[in-house]
């Protein structure tokens, strides 16, 4: 059982990630022809067509998106509570599928932040995902630049952004763990 729960979180918690990505892309108007761009793109389109003739952009904010997120949050907590938990309670998978993105979001820009650190030292010349990544993380740590600029060629903004958000996260979790 623990190698299907495995199999069905993963494929899951991949697809999430894209879902997010989705999103993320177009909150960071990041360019769509890159080509990790437009396999978010190719990935997500065949849920996400059919919402947009649903629900609509408002405020800069794709909506469908958004929704596609929830979505298949809930799709994953609620296919893991009907294989092994056999009940199926709409509000707490709905709450539990509201804080699975949470965490997954929490998750994507760690780990996206760190690939960019990686990437920044070992890269040479112009890389299509290296320069997603700075498209992607540059309006996350524009505040701490301004706060605390490169010193002497070394970019600390980085590591305090990442210090930062993983107080974020162990914040949100302590409050998960008092509020459940």
């Amino acid at each position: 059982m623990q190698a299907t729960q495995f199999l069905v979180n993963t494929l899951f918690d991949l697809y999430l990630m894209v879902a997010i990505l989705r999103v993320w892309l177009q909150l960071a108007r990041a360019d769509f022809y890159n080509p990790v761009s437009q396999f978010v793109v190719k990935a997500t389109n065949p849920l996400l067509i059919p919402l947009r003739k649903v629900v609509p952009g408002l405020g800069g904010i794709d909506w469908a998106g958004v929704l596609l997120v929830i979505f298949v949050a809930f799709a994953k907590v609620a296919t893991l509570q009907l294989m092994f938990g056999g009940a199926f309670p709409w509000v707490s998978i709905l709450v539990a599928s509201l804080i699975t993105v949470v965490q997954e979001v929490f998750t994507l820009v760690f780990w996206v932040t760190i690939i960019r650190a990686i990437l920044s030292w070992i890269s040479q010349g112009y890389n299509p995902i290296e320069a997603l990544l700075h498209q992607l993380t540059d309006p996350l740590l524009a505040p701490v630049r301004k706060v605390i600029p490169p010193l002497g060629g070394l970019d600390l903004s980085l590591l305090v952004f990442l210090i930062a958000l993983q107080f974020v996260q162990l914040l949100f979790n302590d409050f998960l763990s008092r509020l459940l």
